[in-house]
């Protein structure tokens, strides 16, 4: 098909999922619409990159950053920060729920003290908070659950069905040359096929979600074509997923499927018991395939070498010793800066590597044990508040609790708690979310159905504040 057509015939495709999907009878504020350009952003290339500037390949160009880029997300985050001052009592409740992604965000710039390049790392973390930001936004409307099904929706629509126009009519664009593996890989509206799967699994798994509610609510009004535009954008999701061939995020939307699938049963549903059961049998299952040396044959059968293309044995054996402070780390966001990265790039030439490919290793080089035990925290925290939330909603918390283990996943074979990347973005949501979800048990105004009725956007006593 010639590409002139097929992009006309995607364009009019996504505008129609977008009119299937469309929900007159719910009101989210229209400053959603900051946190759905920040995900497409973070979900795709960078703006600098979409105008035709090329990524950055050398040392002095990854320290000046592109000021397109900065001023994109200075608007975005200026933005936010005036809309969460307006909600400013909703925003301080979720942050002291979440006092552990606080003192995380604070040692960060604390960090910034011992820094080689404390100027680039304040800027940095600046830019860091935006994902915080952007969490809170879609938390603190009036309707979250809402909200969060429109950002979903808005932010799936556009990158899926673009990922897969990119790949099959605009190669020199949806696909590259990958040394890591020698032969051509995927990327559609991403610059490398792992952004691509971590995209497409964590958006897949929202469209799941929704897919799976509409499924089960046979009384909810425009059903028929909701369910439709879900199950196509599904469907587009995981044809790219395995198209891509990211074995990591083959395996974290599986997982996450999984567990949400499992806490809908009716003997799990609302037994947090029964969920600490199937999480534990998981985590034994998985430290006994390591312990007993059944990861190389698990490996080999997804198509994967035994040093996971590498990274065992190139990447962190040279990485560990070039810590600056075991305790402390370089700093936030600084070990990749100056002489450091110019001495990885000597010692593995022709692939730019720019991140440990190991999310705990990566916090280990930046934030030093306290970095990584803060982390922890952070994800041992959204656990018990996913696992409230399951309680509450089931279908919700589960979604939540899928992001929350499979980022746990997704952080040993890359760097998935870096600022402003797809996974520990959608981890800090999962979490403020799933901790104000978890807030309506405490309330006792109203039965569980109606107030998650309300929050969900089912039932409207007026007009919606846009605040």
């Amino acid at each position: 098909m010639n590409p002139a057509l097929a992009s006309l015939i995607y364009a009019l495709g996504i505008g129609g999922l977008f009119y299937l999907n469309r929900d007159k009878s719910i009101r989210t504020s229209r400053a959603l619409w900051m946190p759905v350009i920040w995900f497409w952003i973070l979900g795709s290339r960078a703006v600098s990159i979409w105008l035709g500037g090329a990524p950055a390949q050398t040392v002095d160009a990854v320290m000046d950053g592109s000021p397109i880029d900065a001023l994109v997300f200075q608007l975005l985050l200026a933005g936010g920060v005036a809309v969460l001052v307006r909600r400013r009592h909703r925003s301080l409740s979720v942050l002291k729920a979440n006092w552990p992604i606080v003192w995380y965000f604070l040692y960060c710039l604390l960090s910034v003290i011992w820094s080689d390049f404390p100027d680039i790392s304040i800027k940095r973390w600046i830019k860091a908070t935006g994902d915080v930001v952007m969490a809170l936004v879609v938390v603190t409307d009036a309707q979250p659950v809402a909200a969060l099904r429109r950002l979903f929706s808005r932010v799936g629509f556009l990158l899926i069905p673009a990922s897969a126009l990119l790949i099959k009519y605009y190669p020199y664009l949806g696909r590259k040359y990958d040394p890591w593996i020698g032969t051509q890989s995927v990327t559609g509206v991403t610059t490398d096929k792992n952004l691509l799967g971590v995209t497409t699994y964590i958006l897949a798994l929202g469209a799941l979600w929704q897919a799976l509610r509409l499924w089960r609510e046979s009384s909810l009004p425009n059903r028929s074509r909701q369910l439709l535009a879900q199950c196509t954008l599904l469907g587009f999701g995981i044809w790219i997923l395995f198209t891509a061939n990211s074995a990591t995020s083959e395996f974290c939307f599986i997982l996450g499927a999984f567990l949400m699938l499992v806490t809908r049963l009716p003997r799990i549903r609302g037994r947090p018991a029964a969920v600490h059961a199937i999480v534990l049998t998981l985590v034994l299952l998985v430290g006994l395939i390591e312990i007993t040396g059944a990861h190389v044959a698990v490996l080999q059968a997804l198509g994967r070498k035994p040093d996971l293309t590498g990274r065992a044995s190139q990447i962190w054996p040279l990485l560990i010793p070039m810590a600056p402070n075991a305790l402390l780390g370089a700093g936030f966001e600084s070990f990749w800066l100056g002489p450091r990265m110019q001495k990885v790039w000597d010692a593995i030439p022709n692939l730019y590597v720019s991140e440990a490919h190991n999310g705990y290793l990566e916090l280990y080089l930046n934030l030093g044990v306290i970095g990584v035990s803060l982390v922890i925290l952070i994800l041992v925290h959204g656990y018990r508040r996913c696992i409230a939330a399951v309680r509450i909603d089931p279908d919700l918390g589960g979604l939540m609790l899928a992001y929350v283990l499979t980022v746990v996943i997704y952080g040993y074979t890359e760097a998935g708690f870096r600022m402003l990347f797809f996974t520990w973005s959608f981890l800090l949501l999962a979490i403020m979310g799933a901790s104000r979800i978890s807030k309506l048990n405490g309330e006792n105004a109203q039965p569980d159905s109606a107030r998650l009725n309300q929050w969900s956007g089912l039932q409207l006593s007026g007009p919606t504040s846009t605040r």
